[in-house]
């Protein structure tokens, strides 16, 4: 059942990535099972074992019935959750139909909605002007130490 996974170790034993995966987490307040992967970043799929999806992986030892055809998805919508009880096995269309986007982007900021797709825009307009605002800065700066370099002001 293990060589299913893609990206799994192949010294893992199913008890020891049981013991693997249980020894990385840990319980939150909400219920979830939260792993601590090679990612620094909370709330993000996180890779395990190799390049194994924790998800993917907890889902193989800790539930069984694994279809390499389906979608792993957790109900309790962290990405990094892996309590048995919230992962299920859904097809990729309703995985993607269950999913919901931030009224905000991570900066705080109101999301537009895009008027062709009635769905909210992926790239925040107001961190977009930021961040265009910052590289110019920073090539100017570039272009007049440059210039300061040969003499010239």
């Amino acid at each position: 059942m293990l060589s299913t996974v893609k990206g799994l170790s192949r010294y893992h034993t199913e008890e020891s990535l049981r013991a693997y995966l249980l020894e990385r987490s840990h319980r939150t307040d909400d219920g979830c099972l939260v792993i601590e992967g090679y990612g620094r970043r909370r709330g993000v799929h996180q890779k395990v074992a190799g390049r194994a999806w924790a998800h993917i992986a907890a889902y193989v030892v800790l539930v069984g019935r694994y279809d390499p055809a389906l979608d792993v998805d957790q109900t309790c919508g962290a990405a990094d959750c892996i309590e048995p009880t919230h992962l299920r096995q859904v097809s990729r269309t309703e995985a993607c139909r269950n999913r919901t986007q931030a009224a905000q982007c991570r900066n705080g900021h109101d999301r537009e909605l895009d008027p062709a797709t009635g769905r909210y825009r992926r790239v925040c307009r107001t961190c977009n002007r930021e961040a265009q605002r910052r590289w110019r800065e920073r090539e100017a700066a570039e272009v007049a130490q440059a210039r300061a370099a040969y003499g010239r002001s």
